[in-house]
């Protein structure tokens, strides 16, 4: 059972619907995200950058989690590769790939305590491609990767720390990367958002994410350091 858990990229999102659905279950929950978000009970909301390892290194000391979630989403700008700079290209490996690294690895630091969780909030991006998102796939391959390298470690130190990348392999509905990305690719197929959006055929939303990380935090999930996750089959080996 959860009993303490700390969310990184809470404001909004699977990060906001994560802190949500612990909190519904009794856990105690910090929320972290660089902006105030609206109130939820049992949730405490803590202003801070989970790229900042000063500011990760701290909560983990005073929270001690059961379970910490990465969800840090930067949004990419939607356009074609000629058409970005390096800057553009490059935000979300300073954003979210940096978030990955600082609370894996710390946590392998302090470490956690046996039988605590680190899940990671990925995309099907990492597995797909995304050539209107400038750096965007690579970075979420990375995340993958990530989960993977600090698994192998926490194992080989005999920790007991147990490391997950989540994938969701389709847009999410109703957030706001799944806007800007429908309507890019939308406006290149020369189709509305919302046509391009059927091709999934079961939609996905931020709460489908946040009951899988849940799912897998309580070991009713497949064995594997990388999850796939998609609203026909759920979560599948990647």
């Amino acid at each position: 059972m959860i009993e303490r858990a700390i969310i990184f990229g809470a404001s909004s999102g699977v990060g906001r619907a994560t802190a949500a659905a612990l909190a519904q279950r009794g856990a105690k929950v910090w929320a972290v995200a660089r902006s105030v978000a609206s109130p939820l009970p049992g949730v405490t909301d803590v202003i801070g950058d989970a790229t900042d390892p000063a500011v990760v290194t701290r909560l983990l000391g005073e929270v001690d989690p059961d379970l910490a979630v990465v969800a840090v989403g930067i949004r990419p700008r939607v356009a074609p590769i000629d058409e970005y700079d390096w800057e553009a290209f490059s935000a979300v490996w300073n954003g979210d790939v940096r978030a990955a690294f600082h609370v894996g690895q710390l946590a392998l630091r302090k470490p956690l305590r046996a039988g605590s969780h680190v899940v990671v909030v990925s995309s099907g991006a990492g597995l797909n491609g995304s050539p209107l998102s400038g750096g965007y796939a690579g970075s979420k391959r990375t995340q993958m990767f990530l989960a993977d390298y600090l698994q192998k470690r926490s194992d080989a130190r005999k920790l007991g720390i147990r490391y997950t990348a989540v994938v969701p392999n389709q847009l999410l509905a109703g957030t706001d990367i799944a806007k800007a990305a429908a309507a890019g690719y939308a406006a290149v197929a020369g189709i509305t958002p919302e046509k391009f959006m059927e091709r999934f055929e079961v939609p996905l939303d931020a709460d489908g994410v946040a009951a899988a990380i849940l799912r897998i935090a309580d070991n009713d999930a497949p064995a594997g350091s990388i999850l796939k996750l998609t609203g026909a089959k759920g979560l599948e080996p990647a």
